[in-house]
C-alpha cells in the first residue's frame, strides 16, 4: 500500500481475480474500466461501447490500431461476427447504436488519420442521408376484387387471448443435442461425404430431473417468453417438471447427460431441459396461435388501407406514400439521382437502374421495386434480394410470352409482403412471412399463392419444416376460412422457390432420397426454367 502525490491511497490486490474477466458476465456491476497498455495485450471482450483516448494515439503505431480493433469487433447476430447492417432481415430498433464504438479523445493527433483512413476504405463516419421516395399505387388493381386472409377487423391473438402453458400429451417433441462430425474425403471415386453422430436417445429419469435448478429453467423461460414477445403466455413454475413427465419427448444427447455424474454434466443436464423446454413452449404456442387463426381468420379487401401497402406518409397534407431510403453520404451521385427521379413519377415506375436500381413490372401492386445494391442503399421496406429479384423477372417474362396463350382469360397481381407487423403472416413465432404474394385471377375463383424464393442449404427436414409444409396448413385454412366468409371462390397455396441447385440439394435435404418429382409434390421448386424443367409453369398449372 502507498500514497501517491495527490493523497490517494493505492492498493495492491494479489487474490481477487481479473476485472476483465467479470466485465464479460452479463450481471457484472462493472460499467467503466481505467487502464493502459492491459488494453492492448491479452484480452478480449464483444462489450467494448465506448473508449477514452488520453494522449493515447497521438501518432500512428501498431499499438493504437491494435486498440481501436478491441473495440471494432463485434460479437453480431448467431456469432456472425457482422454488424446488422451487413445481414439480411429485420432487426431490433436502435441495435445500430449497440453496434456503435464511441472514441472520445485529448490530444489523440491519429483519431483524424484514422477517420480519414476509414473513409478512403469505404467505412462511413457520417449517419447516411435519409430521402423520402414516392410509392406509386395502382388502384386499378385494388378494384379487381382482391382479398387476403386476415384476422377479423380489431381482434389480435396476442391482445384477446391469454394462454396458460399445460401439459399436452397430444404434442411429440424430438430435441438432438448430439455430438455431430462431417467429413469430405477425396478417394478413388471421388468426393465422397462421411458423417458420424453419437448419443444416447431417450428420456431423462427422474432421479436425474431431481438435480434440474428448477427455478433457474422458469427464469430462463420467461427470458424467452419475453424474447418473442408471448405477453399472453402465463408459465407457473410447478408446470415444468410437469412438462418434462408427461410430454412424450425424444432426447438425444451423451450419456452422461441422462446421468449426469460430475458438475459439468449437470451442467449439460440443465440446458438440455432447457432445451426440451423451450421446444415445448414453441410447439404450444404455435398450435395455440393455429386454432386461433383458424376461428378468426376471414377474407378482408385488399385495399390502401391494408397494412401491406400503409407505407410512410409525406406529410399529413399530402396522401402520397413513399419510402423512405437512407444513402451514404460519400455516394453523393447516388442521392442527386434519387432527388432527380422524385420529380418524374413516370421515369421513376418504368425505368430500370437509372442511377437508383429497381425493376419494373406492371402487374405488381405498387412501384417501383427497389433493388439491393450490397450495403449502399437501405429501405424501409427493404429493397429486394437477389433471389426474389430473379423471381419478379422469371414472372414478367412468362406474363408476357403466356398471357395471350396459356393465361388466357386471366389476370395476375403481384405483391411484395411486408414483414412483421404489416404483411400476411404464419406461424407468427415463427416470423414467418413469405416474400410476394401472388393472385392469379379469372371469371370464376381468385386463387392466391404466397411465395417464398430463399436458400435452402440449411433447411430442416420437410416433417419439420412449417415452411415449407405451409401449403398442407392452407389447405384446412382455406376450407374454415372461406366458410366464415362465406366465399367458395378463392384458394390458397404456397411455394418455397430454392435458391439452392436441385444436384446440390438434394444430397442433403432430409434423408437424401428426394426426387424432382418429390420435392415438386411437397411445393418445393428450383428456380430452373428450361424445357424440362420450369418452375413457374409448374405454379400456374398444378
Amino acid at each position: 500500500m502507498g500514497t501517491d502525490n495527490a493523497g490517494i491511497n493505492l492498493e495492491e490486490d494479489a487474490i481477487a481475480s481479473s476485472l476483465f474477466t467479470d466485465i464479460n458476465r452479463p450481471d457484472t456491476p462493472l460499467n467503466i474500466l481505467i487502464g493502459a497498455k492491459k488494453f492492448m495485450e491479452g484480452w478480449n471482450s464483444w462489450r467494448v461501447s465506448n473508449m477514452g483516448l488520453l494522449n493515447i494515439g497521438r501518432r500512428e503505431g501498431s499499438q493504437i490500431i491494435q486498440l481501436f480493433g478491441r473495440g471494432v469487433r463485434l460479437r453480431g447476430k448467431n456469432h456472425s461476427l457482422k454488424r446488422s447492417a451487413a445481414l439480411p432481415g429485420n432487426h431490433p430498433p436502435h441495435i445500430k447504436l449497440l453496434e456503435t464504438l464511441n472514441i472520445f479523445a485529448v490530444r489523440a493527433n491519429y483519431m483524424a488519420q484514422f477517420r480519414d483512413y476509414l473513409e478512403r476504405e469505404g467505412v462511413e463516419t457520417e449517419p447516411p442521408v435519409e430521402l423520402p421516395l414516392p410509392v406509386w399505387t395502382n388502384e386499378q388493381m385494388l378494384q379487381r376484387g382482391l382479398v387476403l386472409p386476415r384476422p377479423e377487423s380489431g381482434r389480435d391473438f396476442s391482445t384477446d387471448t391469454i394462454l396458460l402453458l399445460t401439459p399436452d400429451e397430444n404434442i411429440r417433441l424430438r430435441v438432438d443435442l448430439s455430438v455431430k462430425v462431417q467429413v469430405l474425403e477425396s478417394g478413388a471415386v471421388g468426393l465422397q461425404d462421411a458423417r458420424v453422430q453419437s448419443g444416447h436417445e431417450g428420456t431423462i429419469p427422474s432421479e436425474s430431473l431431481a438435480l434440474v435448478d428448477w427455478e433457474q429453467a422458469y427464469l430462463e423461460l420467461l427470458d424467452y417468453k419475453a424474447r418473442r414477445g408471448w405477453s399472453n403466455l402465463v408459465i407457473r413454475p410447478e408446470t415444468l417438471r410437469a412438462i418434462l413427465e408427461k410430454v412424450p419427448y425424444t432426447l438425444k444427447a451423451s450419456e452422461d447427460v441422462f446421468r449426469p455424474r460430475t458438475f459439468t454434466d449437470r451442467t449439460r443436464l440443465q440446458e438440455a431441459v432447457t432445451a426440451v423446454l423451450r421446444k415445448y413452449l414453441d410447439t404450444f404456442y404455435r398450435r395455440a396461435h393455429e386454432r386461433w387463426d383458424s376461428q378468426n381468420l376471414v377474407y378482408r379487401p385488399l385495399d390502401l388501407d391494408d397494412s401491406n401497402l400503409a407505407f410512410n406518409r409525406l406529410s399529413l397534407q399530402e396522401k402520397k406514400a413513399a419510402y423512405f431510403v437512407r444513402v451514404p453520404r460519400s455516394h453523393s451521385d447516388l442521392f442527386t439521382a434519387i432527388e432527380k427521379l422524385c420529380e418524374d413519377m413516370d421515369k421513376l415506375i418504368k425505368e430500370e437502374n437509372s442511377g437508383l436500381p429497381r425493376l419494373y413490372f406492371d402487374r405488381s401492386i405498387y412501384l417501383p421495386l427497389l433493388l439491393k445494391k450490397g450495403s449502399v442503399l437501405t429501405a424501409d421496406p427493404p429493397p429486394l434480394e437477389e433471389s426474389e429479384k430473379h423471381f419478379v423477372i422469371d414472372l414478367r417474362t412468362y406474363w408476357e410470352a403466356e398471357k395471350d396463350k396459356s393465361l388466357a382469360g386471366k389476370e395476375i397481381f403481384l405483391l411484395r409482403n411486408l414483414s412483421r407487423g404489416k404483411g400476411v403472416g404464419f406461424f407468427e413465432e415463427s416470423n414467418f412471412y413469405p416474400d410476394f404474394i401472388l393472385w392469379i385471377v379469372d371469371e370464376k375463383k381468385q386463387r392466391i399463392v404466397f411465395i417464398e424464393p430463399h436458400g435452402m442449404i440449411h433447411a430442416k427436414a420437410y416433417q419439420c419444416d412449417e415452411k415449407a409444409s405451409l401449403w398442407e396448413r392452407l389447405r384446412e385454412l382455406e376450407k374454415e376460412i372461406g366458410r366464415r366468409s362465406g366465399r367458395q371462390d378463392i384458394t390458397l397455396d404456397s411455394y418455397i422457390i430454392s435458391v439452392t441447385p436441385y444436384d446440390e440439394l438434394c444430397k442433403r435435404y432430409d434423408d437424401g432420397s428426394w426426387d424432382r418429382d418429390k420435392f415438386a409434390k411437397h411445393h418445393i421448386l428450383f428456380q430452373e426454367r428450361n424445357q424440362d424443367c420450369d418452375y413457374l409453369r409448374k405454379i400456374f398449372h398444378e
